[in-house]
């Protein structure tokens, strides 16, 4: 009987640490978090809520988790008057971000709802509460700098790149902003990341139509292409809708993971989005996994086991719908 405990506590040790082992590391994309002061999710967080509460078991058990930081987190500067909706999220917030996600994309279209010097603050303000941030810097050579995580032996790299207006928030020498998505910058960028000795280069672009389920000619000539120059994955955002997604050359494109902390939609597919969880070896992904949320009126996600999103195992041609949980 004692042989018989002895071996069932090794295999449950076993089974937790599936992913502490070398050569293998799990990490999970979620994608646009938005935690402005005036939302939703900003007041909840205010009164000592925590919008990320139903999704932190979720995403647990990854080795490393990236999010898009859709807002500002600076005190400077004006709102741009050329935009509908300019967000600001509270630094008092960003410990619960940073919680939560190690890495923050910053190569979206509200990055620079407040300007440069703003944009400077939330660079700073973020990477105090504890998250590395890409997709974004105080010149271009910082911006376009991928962002590179050890977990398990393996190196990832992550490049953002924005494809949306505002143009005109894109670093150039003397002035911070976001990495413009130029197929021939990023391919100079992947490569560096490369030298660097990444063993996985993935790419995280703020692209496409808003609202629509299918990506566009653009962005499926651009997936390829980045995946031609070396990258081993393209995992995008910003349509606040999740999009189709497919193999290229045994490689994935997942087009749009939708939102994940959000609030002021009510439509069905806003309310929706994925948490994409990629196991990664020295080869590239090895397979990946979706979980389907479900956001409140707060803006606050929930696992959402009624739905089902895209699963795939190296090898296999094409991405299918994954088991419910």
């Amino acid at each position: 009987m004692r042989v018989a405990g002895i071996l069932a506590t090794l295999l449950t040790l076993a089974a937790a640490s599936a992913w502490a082992v070398e050569d293998a590391a799990r990490v999970a994309f979620v994608g646009d978090v938005m935690r402005a002061e005036t939302a939703g999710t900003g007041r909840l967080a205010a009164h000592g809520g925590d919008p990320l509460a139903q999704v932190r078991r979720l995403l647990s058990d990854a080795d490393l988790r990236v999010a898009n930081f859709e807002s500002s987190a600076g005190t400077k500067g004006k709102p741009d008057p050329e935009k509908p909706f300019s967000f600001r999220t509270a630094q008092s917030a960003l410990i619960g971000f940073a919680s939560v996600f190690e890495a923050a994309g910053l190569a979206n279209n509200h990055a620079g709802d407040f300007g440069r010097e703003d944009f400077v603050e939330t660079l700073t303000a973020l990477r105090k509460a504890g998250a590395t941030t890409f997709g974004g810097g105080k010149d271009p050579s910082e911006a376009h700098r991928a962002a590179i995580f050890e977990r398990h032996g393996v190196r990832i790299a992550l490049l953002g790149y924005l494809d949306f207006f505002p143009r005109w928030f894109s670093a150039a020498p003397g002035k911070p902003g976001v990495a413009w998505l130029d197929e021939d910058q990023a391919a100079l960028d992947i490569a560096q990341a490369r030298a660097d000795g990444a063993d996985v280069v993935v790419v995280i672009p703020h692209w496409g139509t808003e609202h629509e389920p299918r990506a566009n000619v653009r962005q499926r000539r651009i997936a390829r292409a980045l995946l031609d120059v070396g990258a081993d994955a393209v995992i995008g955002g910003h349509p606040h809708v999740v999009q189709d997604y497919e193999i290229y050359q045994g490689k994935p494109i997942v087009y749009s993971l939708g939102n994940f902390v959000f609030d002021g939609f009510e439509e069905e597919d806003n309310v929706t989005g994925w948490a994409l969880f990629a196991n990664f070896d020295k080869k590239g992904v090895s397979s990946i996994m979706t979980r389907v949320v479900r956001m409140d009126a707060n803006g606050s996600p929930a696992p959402e086991p009624s739905k089902a999103g895209p699963c795939w195992q190296r090898g296999e041609a094409d991405m299918s719908v994954c088991k419910k949980p």
